[in-house]
């Protein structure tokens, strides 16, 4: 192979050029991701196909995992086990790092206690020191800091219901807002880093009737036994009380179900591989439904609905 020469005049005229460029571009380097999540195994339920796709084309992910699940149920049978149960919180963390690996995202953990899911009429109170419990401003101190310094382009979450109301999935919620109006403000969250501001938020609209109905139909078409007919049922029985999203973005990544199922299921304490959640034959789910999708709920960039792409204006706006 022949060797390249450089003229240092061309060499110089083009650094100057490029420094020139990123001076004029607010927002330079490589696209950034940030998904925000409550509980390890919520990133590989909502949105896992969606990172990793984006993982695979260079951009940048992070998921950033409000509490350690220390409270949440063991729903897998064949893991209910003493040395699991004694020491869940570190369990949790190995599953959380496997899965990591698997989407080939960054992940961190914010530090809070899970809340639990709290059962019985009336409800018990929350256990006091939990995540749900914490003052607005003391449970989105780390995320802001977490913003400034990874400087997400496009934030991931959950909507004000938390998509189900678990109290730390709406705790999530509104850190999420939060941290997304305040990480900018060089007056607030003084000592979490230097301001930045993100360009887009979205929802997870994950779990909704439209994707259920296809994916039904898919499978009876192919003399299956369909496992969403019992989940279509309790979502009328509901009448209208549970919010429907606009879905204003659906982003294709139905090549990329396997690796979120593999990711899941490296949560072994919360998923049992053998149940209905992988009944529905990947090419089944490819064909009826391929994308994952989003409700933008917050833009600082022009973009024209429906999107298919997250950074839907904001490529237009990053120099890659």
């Amino acid at each position: 192979m022949s060797a390249v020469t450089t003229n240092p005049a061309s060499k110089a005229a083009s650094k100057e050029s490029a420094v020139a460029e990123e001076s004029e571009c607010p927002y330079p380097g490589p696209l950034r991701l940030m998904a925000v999540h409550a509980h390890p195994d919520d990133e590989s339920s909502k949105g896992a196909a969606t990172m990793a796709r984006y993982a695979r084309e260079n951009v940048d992910v992070m998921v950033c995992t409000l509490t350690g699940g220390e409270r949440g149920d063991i729903l897998n049978k064949a893991m209910e086990r003493p040395d699991v149960r004694s020491d869940l919180a570190r369990v949790r963390r190995a599953e959380m790092n496997r899965a990591r690996e698997i989407l080939g995202v960054q992940q961190r953990f914010l530090g809070f206690v899970d809340s639990g899911l709290p059962e019985g009429d009336p409800l018990p109170p929350l256990p006091d020191g939990c995540f749900a419990l914490q003052p607005l401003d003391v449970a989105a101190a780390p995320l802001v800091q977490a913003v400034r310094e990874f400087r997400p382009h496009v934030m991931l979450s959950y909507d004000e219901s938390g998509g189900y109301p678990h109290p730390d999935h709406v705790k999530t919620h509104q850190v999420t807002v939060e941290a997304f109006e305040a990480a900018a403000d060089p007056d607030r969250y003084a000592g979490c880093g230097e301001p930045w501001q993100p360009l887009k938020l979205y929802y997870f609209v994950s779990f909704h009737r439209a994707r259920f109905t296809a994916l039904h139909e898919e499978m009876l078409r192919r003399g299956l036994e369909s496992p969403y007919a019992d989940r279509l049922t309790r979502l009328d029985e509901m009448d209208g009380s549970r919010r429907e999203w606009e879905i204003t973005t659906r982003v294709p990544c139905g090549e990329y179900f396997e690796i979120r199922d593999q990711a899941l299921i490296a949560h072994a304490t919360q998923i049992d591989p053998t149940s209905s959640w992988f009944s529905c034959p990947l090419d089944a789910q490819r064909a009826a439904w391929p994308t994952e999708d989003y409700h933008l709920a917050r833009s600082l960039v022009d973009t024209e609905k429906p999107e298919d792409d997250l950074f839907a204006g904001v490529r237009e706006r990053a120099r890659l």
